[in-house]
């Protein structure tokens, strides 16, 4: 499998990477760590004119502290995500779920920022994102804008990003959870994708859940959030049941499909176990 011919384009900064794709419009193609986009040049699934490479551009790398939130660079790589100190003292369930991603090799390449713009179903990082609220900064030659995560997936691999637009920062904002965790069920121990998944973030007092989010992976055409299970859940005394409760609501919830990695009926049931481990695992043991 050969890479059809393109122009390759390496901007330093990110207004002359806007720059570029404002002029070249849908000829060009934005190049992040490469690992999903050369794969569909190589399959013949993609074919730009032109490749925008942001590998130039390190200030979209850092992961920082600021007052009320934590900033992570679009191009932050997995093994970054998984290794940063910050995030494990913070979200260390966001560390976990970059680390079961894929092989070393890929995830030194793979990006948050490319995670999330393919826009599949399976991707890890979007669920426990939005389990913790996060929102997520396009640029382009226009300008920024900004909006919540869940509010940028709207079927599959179909996301709101605008042509000429990059993704460059993701914000979690501090939150008064008490815990969060992803959980997911691949067929290989690691670096596989998700036959099902699930994050949940939970906020506890004493043994009641006041606030909860739960969405899932590789259950429906897109990254599911399942407020009706969230809803069922608030005000409401932790116990097995209740939490097995909300696992059968997540489950009905799901629209998966049939694949060669499970059906969509051992998908639904992966989807209940799974949520009801989560929620249990962040109930008890915080953001791991």
């Amino acid at each position: 499998m050969y890479v059809p011919d393109f122009e390759y384009h390496a901007p330093k900064s990110v207004a002359e990477a806007c720059a570029i794709l404002a002029e070249l419009g849908d000829r060009a193609t934005v190049l992040a760590g490469g690992t999903d986009v050369l794969h569909k040049m190589k399959v013949g699934k993609l074919a730009p004119e032109h490749l925008v490479s942001l590998k130039h551009l390190d200030e979209l790398r850092e992961i920082r502290e600021e007052p009320g939130r934590v900033v992570i660079g679009a191009l932050a790589s997995h093994n970054q995500i998984y290794n940063s100190r910050l995030l494990q003292r913070r979200y260390l369930s966001l560390s976990m779920a970059a680390h079961t991603m894929a092989s070393n090799q890929i995830c030194n390449l793979g990006t948050v920022g490319g995670n999330i713009v393919n826009g599949v179903p399976s991707a890890d990082l979007p669920p426990i994102l939005i389990a913790l609220n996060a929102s997520i900064r396009l640029t382009s030659a226009e300008g920024e804008r900004t909006m919540p995560l869940e509010d940028f997936f709207h079927g599959s691999a179909q996301t709101r990003i605008k042509q000429g637009e990059i993704l460059t920062e993701i914000v979690i904002p501090d939150q008064a959870t008490t815990g969060s965790t992803y959980l997911k069920f691949g067929l290989r121990r690691s670096g596989a994708l998700a036959v099902a998944a699930a994050a949940v973030s939970v906020q506890v007092a004493g043994d009641t859940l006041h606030g909860v989010r739960i969405v899932l992976a590789s259950a429906a055409p897109t990254v599911l959030r399942v407020t009706g299970a969230e809803r069922s859940l608030v005000g409401r005394r932790i116990d097995d049941d209740l939490l097995a409760e909300a696992g059968y609501l997540a489950a009905k919830a799901s629209s998966p499909r049939d694949s060669i990695r499970g059906s969509a009926e051992y998908r639904r049931n992966l989807v209940e176990v799974l949520t009801k481990r989560a929620l249990r695992k962040a109930i008890d043991e915080g953001h791991a």
